[in-house]
């Protein structure tokens, strides 16, 4: 039995669980199998920081070329960017046809919501070099883990022989962080029923009915980003089969639906790359920036999430109001990068862009827990499928098989 089947069972044991001990038994799943899921994502969390460092080190090391590196970053952003894009505009399509807010009779949440303002780009950019390596490994700064990261490559690159003891040993500590990882995995399904089933224990059936247009309006731009935007790349772009690549990456996208966390997804989405033939060099530069910088699957929940806020107000957005949630979703996916709550950040920042009450954010955030499953699976799914084509077209550089 594979990986991928063993989750799902843990998934869909977990699902079971938590629907019957339903609200009442929502304390004991929090209580005794909650633990489970987080002792599992607490082990997951200590290999992120030694896997992405060593990897990314190494991976510098083996492009050789400070040029390479710069042009796999600029392919990496311009494919981030663009399919953030489009999963605004499908989430608005989905939000269109669906109408989610449109008849509702919840009472709206009349508690002031404070507008949380994404820190300045150029904030952004100053903030992603440390003063302090080891601090930011300590804090598990992503973006500062990687540039850190991309020095020590470039500088072991660059001095040559005499630094080869240390990247053999940097090198072993990637092969141990592999081997963790592994070992980790073989317990993924029992720490997939933990964290599932205290969710869906505390979220059953009469919180989620009110509201059940909206999960069902965000789970289909999700399902329908995947499909038809990351197939269409990696079966026009790619010349791939679509689905051997859905069942190679199957295992991490199941591990962040449970999880809700791409980084602590990071490990297994790099292993799932690297088996679908993603080099090590191009899956630890690109999979550790897409963990942190691309959240299309968030950017498919905005616009559903402000065109439902929109209709419960009974508000008729204009179409320079539809481009500006375009506009204001893609840049605030690089602007909030590894900010805590980027996800929520971005829905406040798009209403005030938009005019609209913030209030309406509250009613979002009593099932956010739910709305993110689907959204971070689908962006680690598009962190994966980018890897894998940036990967292919410096392969087709270099005249060499994928494969």
């Amino acid at each position: 039995m594979n990986l991928s089947t063993k989750i799902l069972i843990g998934l869909a044991l977990g699902i079971i669980a938590g629907l019957e001990l339903g609200a009442e038994g929502a304390g004991f799943a929090k209580a005794w199998i909650g633990p489970l899921g987080t002792i599992f994502m607490n082990m997951i969390k200590m290999v992120i920081v030694p896997l992405v460092f060593s990897s990314l080190v190494i991976g510098v090391c083996s492009l050789g070329d400070i040029k390479k590196v710069g042009r796999i970053g600029i392919k990496t952003l311009a494919y981030y960017l663009s399919t953030t894009a489009f999963a605004i505009v499908i989430g608005l399509a989905i939000g269109t046809v669906m109408q989610p807010g449109v008849g509702l009779t919840l009472p709206v949440e009349t508690t002031k919501v404070a507008a949380k303002a994404a820190p300045p780009i150029m904030k952004v950019i100053v903030d992603i070099f440390p003063t302090n390596p080891m601090e930011a490994m300590l804090k598990a700064n992503m973006l500062q883990i990687i540039v850190f990261s991309l020095f020590i490559g470039v500088g072991i690159t660059a001095v040559g022989e005499k630094a080869d003891y240390l990247k053999h040993t940097i090198n072993g500590l990637a092969e141990v962080s592999y081997k963790i990882v592994g070992i980790i995995m073989a317990v993924a399904p029992i720490g997939v029923f933990g964290l599932i089933t205290p969710v869906v224990a505390a979220n059953g059936p009469a919180v989620l009915l009110p509201l059940l247009k909206v999960v069902i309006a965000v789970y289909l731009s999700c399902l329908l980003h995947a499909i038809f935007v990351y197939g269409a790349m990696l079966k026009f772009i790619g010349n791939t089969d679509v689905v051997k690549f859905a069942k190679g990456i199957a295992p991490a996208s199941l591990m962040a639906f449970s999880s809700c966390s791409s980084g602590g997804t990071l490990p297994l989405t790099m292993s799932c790359a690297q088996k679908l033939g993603v080099s090590k060099e191009v899956s630890s530069f690109v999979l550790p920036l897409g963990a942190t910088i691309n959240m299309d699957g968030t950017a498919a929940y905005q616009g559903v999430c402000a065109l439902f806020i929109a209709q419960l107000y009974g508000i008729d957005l204009t179409g320079a109001q539809y481009f500006t949630i375009i506009v204001t979703g893609t840049l605030a996916s690089i602007g909030t990068a590894g900010v805590p709550g980027a996800g929520f950040i971005m829905l406040t920042m798009i209403l005030t862009a938009l005019g609209l009450p913030l209030e309406g954010s509250a009613l979002i955030a009593g099932i956010d827990r739910i709305l993110d499953m689907p959204r971070t699976s689908v962006n680690i799914t598009g962190d994966a499928a980018v890897a894998f084509l940036v990967d292919k077209s410096e392969r087709a550089k270099a005249k060499e098989p994928l494969y």
